[in-house]
């Protein structure tokens, strides 16, 4: 059996492993209408809980890492490589709730508060952390009504206390909500006396609670929320202080409401978008930037190929011709390979690699497949994708080399291979270092890492090689004019073509037809809520498309002009520096809208942000990078060179 086919045996299998993955975990992906849950009167629901999350620190950590009431024994969810990589960790809990019956002044637990729980308690009340739980899929939310609004907004999680003061005191006090009234939207069925459920709402409460006699947890009324009396808690006047050697008592109230959504529909309600004018507004400013670049295209093609083809008739002014000749006269230099022309193949494979998995993780996100019901499937799915990628990458890479007149196309397929995996991992371990140091659930356990690893080199790397080895077996591309064996001296430039000049202007205009579009994604990151617009996004990604490509193209033809044929690097960065500015729209964010007060959170934050704005560097920059390449090549090979 040769090489090739190996190779292809082997990819072949990846795929069919990948497939069979997917077809076993099925059921976690959501499609609106699919498998619903039927739930007779009567049947027990189970609420889990997951994280505890603040956007003060963003370091989740698990739920039972603080003294809140427990089952008798602790049980994982299963969770996929995404949601351990967010920092979800799903558990079972002591709340227990029977299907449309109602339940008034539950009892939970009671505990007593030692030195160690107190402190840690303040520093979560501190950190404003949020409890998270789930039922039936449905995220537990806190409703807000606005006055201008209709719909209520939600708000994941509730808060685990507030800090104040007493009335005529000036000493701060840490209060927790230890009563917590639910709420279960149900959708029942017209004919069976089954029901879906479509919401999962609560509303919580501070109250110090008082009870009679000696505590007993079976027979323990309490004076302050008793079911028997019908007293309710409506609000916090007695709040419940956090002090070391105080009692807590843990209490909840369930109520079923009946409701007209659907439960296809129920996601509806977390993924309101009530700003989708200035997404709409967005799209039309991109476009603005889309349809100027492509007047300045469409310009440059019709006079130069049109006055090439018809070679300079008579009616051309001398100054004309003069213009036109700049970049005529570098045709000897033009394709000449660059400098580090290996490390720009490198960079080019990896940019095909990113193409390829935002586009088919865009498609699988249109098709529903990516909803946030799924938790942690966008970042399962892109990291598999990421993987499977790579013989795109290794393709792209060795084909590039190839042009270039390389020969050792396994060091090629190598450094594509490991280069900015990486460079990435790097930064991903120090990042996971300091997690851990903070003891947060939101550190890579080691199985994790091993599968990431597994990824890497398991999936990843040999799939480049056989890309590589593809690429490398094709017949080389041909320059559509020769390359003269001297070098051709560069006149000296104007100041508005200094390449760091130059770079930096061609950033701008792709970075501008994204930044609007950037701030809710940030937002969605950072500040603990839903992203779910991925039509918006994927208009977006095309007119990014578009923009690169154009403004390289202009300013490349603008450099040729001017006789300056080291264009090869330059188209990669014109392009490729809109990352620039995203990093720093990146600060601007988190000094203007997050409060993000601790060193490790704010290291936390750039590093992150880095790891983002290099990835998007290696996306822009290949796709500067292939506009120019068939730019160059569709005007020198248009033209007859004398």
């Amino acid at each position: 059996m040769s090489f090739q086919s190996r190779s292809l045996s082997l990819y072949a299998l990846t795929v069919a492993s990948v497939l069979l993955a997917f077809v076993r975990g099925g059921h976690s992906f959501y499609l609106p209408g699919v498998a619903p849950q039927d739930f007779e009167k009567g049947v027990e629901l189970l609420v889990k809980v997951n994280k505890l999350t603040s956007t003060k620190t963003q370091l989740p950590y698990s739920y039972y890492s603080l003294p809140y009431c427990r089952p008798k024994r602790i049980i994982d969810s299963a969770e996929n490589l995404g949601e351990v990589l967010r920092g979800d960790r799903i558990e079972n809990s002591p709340y227990v709730f029977k299907m449309r019956e109602p339940q008034m002044c539950k009892i939970g637990c009671r505990i007593t508060l030692d030195a160690k729980n107190t402190k840690e308690f303040k520093e979560k009340i501190d950190d404003e952390y949020r409890v998270n739980m789930i039922l039936d899929n449905l995220p537990l939310v806190v409703p807000i009504k606005r006055s201008d609004q209709e719909s209520p907004v939600y708000q994941l999680g509730f808060y685990l206390g507030l800090k104040g003061q007493y009335s005529g005191s000036k000493v701060d006090r840490y209060f927790i909500n230890n009563h917590l009234a639910f709420t279960v939207k149900y959708h029942k069925d017209l004919q069976t006396d089954s029901a879906r459920i479509v919401g999962f709402e609560v509303k919580s409460f501070s109250v110090k609670h008082e009870y009679e006699g000696n505590w007993n947890d079976d027979k323990t009324r309490l004076t302050t929320c008793d079911p028997h009396a019908k007293h309710m808690v409506v609000n916090s006047n007695s709040p419940q202080e956090v002090e070391e050697k105080m009692e807590i008592i843990f209490t909840y109230d369930v109520e079923f409401v009946p409701s007209d959504v659907k439960w296809a529909s129920r996601w509806d309600a977390y993924l309101l978008m009530n700003d989708d004018q200035i997404h709409w507004f967005s799209i039309v400013n991109s476009l603005m930037i889309v349809l100027f670049l492509s007047g300045m295209v469409a310009m440059i093609m019709l006079r130069t190929l049109y006055r090439d083809i018809s070679k300079y008739n008579e009616l051309e002014t001398q100054e004309e011709a003069q213009e036109e000749t700049g970049w005529k006269l570098v045709h000897g230099d033009v394709f000449r390979p660059p400098t580090r022309s290996d490390l720009l193949c490198v960079y080019v494979g990896t940019g095909v690699q990113f193409f390829g998995m935002l586009l088919v993780t865009m498609m699988f996100a249109l098709l529903g497949f990516l909803s946030p019901s799924n938790r942690g499937g966008l970042m399962t799915a892109m990291l598999l994708l990421w993987a499977f990628m790579g013989i795109f990458a290794g393709y792209a890479s060795t084909r590039l080399y190839k042009m270039f007149k390389g020969t050792e196309w396994k060091r090629i397929a190598f450094r594509t291979a490991i280069m900015f995996p990486g460079i990435v991992s790097a930064i991903f371990f120090v990042l996971n270092a300091l997690i851990w140091g903070e003891k947060s659930s939101g550190a890579v356990p080691f199985g994790t890492m091993f599968a990431l690893v597994f990824l890497w080199f398991g999936i990843s790397v040999p799939l480049v090689f056989v890309g590589s080895y593809i690429g490398f077996r094709k017949a080389a591309i041909e320059d559509p004019v020769k390359t003269n064996k001297i070098p051709r001296q560069i006149p000296e430039q104007a100041w508005y073509m200094n390449p760091a000049f130059s770079i930096l202007i061609g950033g701008i205009l792709p970075f501008g037809a994204v930044f609007i579009e950037l701030f809710f994604i940030l937002t969605s990151i950072w500040l603990n809520q839903f992203y779910y617009i991925f039509g918006f996004l994927f208009l977006v990604f095309i007119i990014l498309l578009v923009t690169c490509a154009e403004i390289t193209i202009v300013l490349c033809y603008f450099q040729l002009c001017s006789e300056d044929y080291l264009w090869w690097w330059r188209s990669y960065l014109t392009s490729g520096s809109s990352a620039l500015y995203l990093f720093l729209y990146a600060t601007f964010y988190f000094f203007t809208k997050l409060e993000i007060t601790k060193f490790v959170s704010g290291v936390l934050y750039f590093g992150y942000m880095l790891i983002a704005s290099y990835a998007f560097f290696v996306l822009t920059g290949s796709i500067g990078f292939y506009a120019c390449f068939w730019f160059t090549r569709l005007i020198y090979s248009s033209v007859k060179i004398d």
